[in-house]
């Protein structure tokens, strides 16, 4: 599983960004796909993620700004960004959780990172 993630850029406060990320490879077997983010100096977090089946979650710190969408016709998922603040500035990453079958049956859990994307947010 290969993603490529894009959509970031510079943006004020209380301004909207809608984030893509692509998957190509073996996308059929990709169970969730999430969106994390990285701020300078800080540890990677998990901001958003929707499951295969379509479940959703959220950090409490972007409930109600932040959504996760897909296009399975294009194996696309975005994440669009509302009421942006500065603190959401950081380098977002999108993430796949895949299960594959290895040629001996047995299953082979992954996980794929895209390149990251800068989101800036200026006060």
């Amino acid at each position: 599983v290969q993603l490529q993630a894009s959509g970031g850029g510079l943006v004020q406060a209380g301004g909207s960004l809608r984030l893509s990320c692509a998957a190509s490879g073996s996308t059929d077997s990709i169970t969730a796909i999430g969106w994390y983010r990285q701020a300078p100096g800080k540890q990677r977090d998990l901001v958003a993620s929707i499951t295969s089946g379509g479940s959703t979650n959220y950090a409490d710190t972007v409930k109600g700004r932040f959504a996760v969408a897909r296009d399975n016709s294009k194996n696309t998922e975005y994440l669009q960004m509302n009421s942006l603040k500065p603190e959401d500035t950081a380098v977002y990453y999108c993430s796949a959780d895949y299960t594959l079958v290895g040629v001996d049956g047995a299953f082979v859990v992954g996980r794929a990172w895209g390149q990251g994307t800068l989101v800036t947010v200026s006060s």
